[in-house]
């Protein structure tokens, strides 16, 4: 029987969704399931809520609970990582000691001081993780979704880990964009290419016809208010019509993916002041708050709705890619893998969020050859920032995290060197207890 091993279960919302995913095929809700976290108690609900929407729909589900990853992981054929490591604790100082130099972040997952943090906190567990697979299940396929997305695969890859990093924000902006035009439901297509939050839509097409020229005019009539989406979307998620993809879009000839907030905290331009912020996001987005306020009673309401309605799936990638390498049905996923030629003008190496093709053989990465020079020198700089932070994780270097934080574009663009410094100094010593590699015994750590 095939065994699927979730790392991370107690977490809000998403291990819910991703359960019931696997409900909603049949070929993956006949699997065997073990659920990990090292927190019992959001263990235990998130076991009590999956139960209770597949008692609904009168799927019997095999089905235990560990806090033992070791357990979980022994002989399992897909693992899926959704874990933050230090919970809330840790995120609240990802965001808040940068604001008080004056980054404002958004969500602080990606790049910048709070990808920096994250990324360094999730690989000092990814570290024991691959060791782990490598040892228990050498043949697994990893199913990466927790954040920095690029850092934490291109770690796990270069372990020798079999892995994917999935995210849904590619095929989210598509789904934007169709709405926005009003373009029917099996009537367009798309190809993407580029690095995770930050790929470009290449083609964009309406019935077989390429459509860039007027998905580029119709979006700018959208951010000027000129323009109305034929398909309600959610415009507070779209963040100021989006003003700031859509000037990202004016810079490089293509959209990108991830929402105007997210994309603001990954240049220098969209954020240098609380003014600016206001009048390119006029409603405020904060991930951190979001998060906060999340509970019991959200995940609670979540089950009893899922539990009411026939299940669908909800556009993440885990159990369609479990359902095509189970059965041989073919899917496209957009799919973070290493760089090995697939596009040219990227570092080799690099993670890379490309089209994959899923079937019986695996997942199997497109290549996509040169991007536009535009949209590869966009790229160029996170890549950067993203080897600096993988290296100064496997060297143990203090000096290696301020020189991420250097080279990110919206804190050089913010902070002299003396105060970049001073943040890397004051977010590594405020997160010792993930991180006790980055002191050494007078807590001064690696000045390398």
């Amino acid at each position: 029987m095939t065994k699927i091993a979730m790392i991370g279960a107690g977490g809000q919302e998403f291990p819910l969704r991703l359960m019931t995913d696997f409900l909603a095929l049949e070929s993956p809700r006949e699997a065997a399931y073990t659920l990990m976290d090292i927190d019992p108690v959001p263990l235990a609900r998130t076991e009590r809520l999956v139960r209770r929407v597949a008692s609904a729909h009168g799927y019997k589900i095999e089905l235990e609970t560990t806090t033992d990853r070791r357990a979980a992981l022994d002989g399992a054929d897909f693992v899926i990582v959704c874990f933050q490591v230090g919970s809330q604790s840790a995120y609240t100082l990802d965001m808040e000691i940068p604001r008080r130099y004056g980054i404002d972040q958004t969500v602080g997952d990606t790049l910048g001081p709070g990808g920096a943090m994250r990324g360094l906190r999730t690989m000092a567990v990814l570290d024991g993780l691959a060791d782990d697979v490598l040892e228990l299940c050498p043949d697994a396929l990893v199913l990466q979704y927790a954040n920095p997305m690029s850092i934490n695969c291109a770690y796990l890859q270069s372990r020798g880990v079999k892995a994917v990093g999935l995210c849904h924000s590619v095929h989210h902006t598509a789904g934007q964009l169709a709405d926005i035009m009003g373009l029917a439901p099996g009537t367009w297509s798309f190809r993407a290419a580029g690095i995770n939050h930050q790929a470009w839509m290449l083609e964009f097409k309406h019935e077989g016809r390429s459509i860039l020229p007027r998905l580029y005019d119709t979006m700018l009539a959208y951010s000027r208010g000129e323009h109305d989406p034929v398909v309600e979307i959610d415009e507070w998620y779209a963040g100021g019509r989006e003003r700031v993809r859509t000037e990202v879009m004016k810079l490089t000839g293509y959209f990108p993916t991830e929402s105007s907030h997210h994309v603001s905290e990954y240049f220098p331009h969209f954020r240098r002041s609380p003014e600016l912020i206001a009048e390119l996001l006029p409603e405020r987005w904060d991930y951190h708050a979001i998060g906060s306020g999340q509970g019991d009673a959200e995940q609670e309401a979540l089950a009893d709705e899922l539990a009411a309605e026939p299940l669908t799936l909800s556009g993440e990638y885990a159990a369609g890619i479990v359902d095509s390498i189970l059965t041989g049905t073919p899917r496209v996923i957009y799919g973070n893998v290493p760089n090995d030629g697939l596009i040219t003008n990227l570092p080799a190496g690099a993670c890379v969020e490309v089209p994959c093709l899923v079937d019986a053989s695996g997942v199997q990465p497109t290549r996509v050859g040169d991007l536009p020079a535009a949209c590869a020198a966009v790229n160029l700089p996170s890549i950067a920032f993203q080897s600096c932070v993988v290296e100064a994780y496997r060297t143990r270097s203090r000096r290696l995290v301020n020189t991420a934080l250097t080279l990110d574009r919206l804190t050089a663009a913010l902070l002299p060197l003396p105060d970049i410094q001073a943040l890397t100094d004051e977010l590594l010593d405020e997160q010792a207890r993930w991180l006790p590699a980055f002191h050494d015994s007078d807590g001064k750590g690696d000045r390398r």
